[in-house]
């Protein structure tokens, strides 16, 4: 007889990036370097490549839910990641799913612009992110842009940032990057005033896909049981190296190389 060993199941919602680049593969992807397994329910699909985005669709609520629920009902579900919602209806129906499973440790990636600059969403989803999905997270993951997005401080730092989001969520990773310093500063803070800043070296290019990258290797760190400021760092430390040996694959921005070039051999 043969035994199997389970690895953990993270449901993930997000969108799908026809590149590869970012959305579900990276999801995916990312999460099979931990050691879990991805079940990938679409919330949205998308054109796009490694420039930038041109167009995005929603999918219909009912949809959604139907994919979320048979994962839910057929497998045991460790953690969610949350990524591209798109819409204010699609915030409230991942917020009513949510609810329904208050044990899972959620984290939620508030995607709201592409690395090219390109909008996934207008700003009210990003208002309705920060008053109804932040405070059903575990923790959220944005860089810079989309904290001050969410804070409603368009020339916020992150501490000012910080100030205001924490009254919604439990816990707040804001990711640097966006300068021109040489040390990119990360950013974790919690309610209970706790911070601790992580760095590391910046990298040459820009990158499509390093937010998703993250926020899946951290639901996956978490799922497989790690304490969160372990997960936080090993996340971190694992996004970094996928940079460091990432590809272009376009015109665009470099691709992060999240696996191995020897994982399927």
């Amino acid at each position: 007889m043969t035994t199997y060993y389970s690895r953990p199941v993270v449901l993930c919602l997000s969108g799908h990036d026809p590149s590869g680049g970012a959305g579900l593969q990276a999801d995916i992807e990312a999460l099979l370097a931990q050691g879990c397994h991805a079940a990938p329910a679409v919330t949205a699909l998308t054109v796009q490549d490694t420039v930038n985005v041109y167009d995005f669709r929603v999918l219909d609520r009912e949809w959604v839910l139907a994919q979320a629920n048979a994962v839910l009902a057929d497998s045991r579900v460790a953690a969610v990641k949350l990524g591209m919602l798109g819409s204010l209806e699609m915030v409230d129906t991942v917020v009513e799913l949510l609810r329904e499973h208050p044990h899972l440790p959620v984290v939620c990636d508030p995607v709201l612009r592409a690395g090219g600059g390109g909008r996934l969403g207008k700003d009210e989803v990003g208002y309705a992110m920060r008053e109804r999905l932040l405070p059903v997270s575990a923790i959220a993951t944005p860089n810079l842009p989309e904290a001050r997005i969410l804070a409603e401080l368009p020339d916020g730092t992150p501490d000012q940032c910080a100030k205001i989001l924490l009254e919604h969520c439990r816990h707040l990773l804001i990711t640097g990057g966006h300068g021109d310093e040489t040390l990119v500063h990360n950013r974790l803070y919690s309610r209970d005033a706790a911070q601790q800043t992580f760095t590391c070296q910046r990298l040459p290019g820009s990158y499509h896909g390093s937010g998703c990258t993250l926020a899946s290797a951290l639901a996956g760190r978490l799922a497989l049981g790690e304490q969160l400021g372990s997960a936080v760092k090993s996340a971190l430390d694992y996004t970094w190296r996928t940079l460091r040996d990432a590809e272009q694959l376009g015109r665009g921005q470099f691709v992060p190389r999240r696996l191995p070039l020897d994982f399927c051999s």
